[in-house]
């Protein structure tokens, strides 16, 4: 259902990859309340997807952009402004990629440039968007800027790897480039803590299929879906929420809260008496 919760306004999505990614579903919804956008993601992550369809579907442009790049981000920013015809109002982040976890390297033994790779992706990137609106001005007021992170930013989850310290990285950013934002330009910057999602760079995780059944057992409501994520996105892009800043938003069923759940217990014990 629609409430054009955000007509006339326009915005950059990076990271729509395919149609199980957030930002994929996050540009469908956000098209959906009669927002209007630029795609972007790296030229290798868009030979990869079918970015195109989406476009076609939204009647949106694509400017290709390696976000590690200050020289791409300048590039897309300026271009969308054209585009778009004016200043920006939202802008969803949601990138993230670790080597180290993609080539099966343990936490313990991780290949430490692989690593530093991983972190300017996945968390210095959000820094470098930043910079180049903040430098631009090109945010408007009362605009919008969402990350996206997990929880093991906060607690240990032993197969998420270095992805944990880059999605804590990121967080920090938020808060402190956030703080600019706001006293500067009125703009907010909140990450938002999604549960276990089956996106394609979440199924890259080891283990991944049994954590999150897991968590699904452990959330009184369930897992969130890349749905629920996107129109939790959607919310924090309105006006509905103009005054929420620098917070780390969990998006999680209740998961982050829990200790243990009865039907955690009841399986643990199901398993001990066999």
């Amino acid at each position: 259902m629609s409430y054009n919760l955000l007509k006339g306004k326009k915005g950059i999505i990076f990271g729509a990859l395919d149609e199980n990614s957030i930002a994929w579903k996050t540009a469908e919804r956000v098209h959906e309340e009669g927002g209007e956008f630029v795609l972007t993601n790296a030229p290798i992550a868009m030979r990869m997807g079918q970015i195109k369809a989406l476009a076609e579907k939204t009647g949106s442009e694509i400017i290709p952009a390696d976000a590690t790049s200050m020289d791409d981000l300048a590039n897309l920013v300026e271009k969308s402004m054209e585009i778009l015809g004016g200043k920006i109002d939202f802008v969803l982040h949601s990138i993230g990629m670790s080597v180290n976890v993609r080539k099966g390297k343990h936490y313990t033994d991780l290949n430490h440039e692989w690593m530093g790779k991983g972190w300017d992706v996945s968390a210095v990137s959000f820094h470098k968007v930043m910079q180049t609106l903040f430098q631009k001005d090109a945010m408007n007021e009362w605009g919008s800027i969402v990350a996206l992170s997990y929880m093991a930013a906060q607690r240990v989850f032993p197969d998420y790897n270095d992805m944990a310290d880059n999605k804590a990285y990121l967080e920090s950013i938020a808060r402190s480039f956030g703080y600019f934002f706001g006293k500067e330009k009125n703009v907010r910057v909140n990450t938002i803590s999604q549960s276990p999602t089956p996106t394609t760079a979440g199924q890259g995780v080891k283990g991944f299929d049994g954590f999150i059944a897991y968590a699904d057992k452990m959330s009184p409501l369930g897992n969130a879906t890349a749905l629920d994520c996107a129109n939790y996105t959607v919310a924090m892009f309105s006006d509905l929420t103009k005054r929420v800043t620098l917070q780390n938003l969990y998006n999680d069923g209740g998961f982050s809260n829990m200790g243990v759940s009865a039907e955690v217990m009841d399986a643990f014990v199901a398993n001990e008496t066999k």
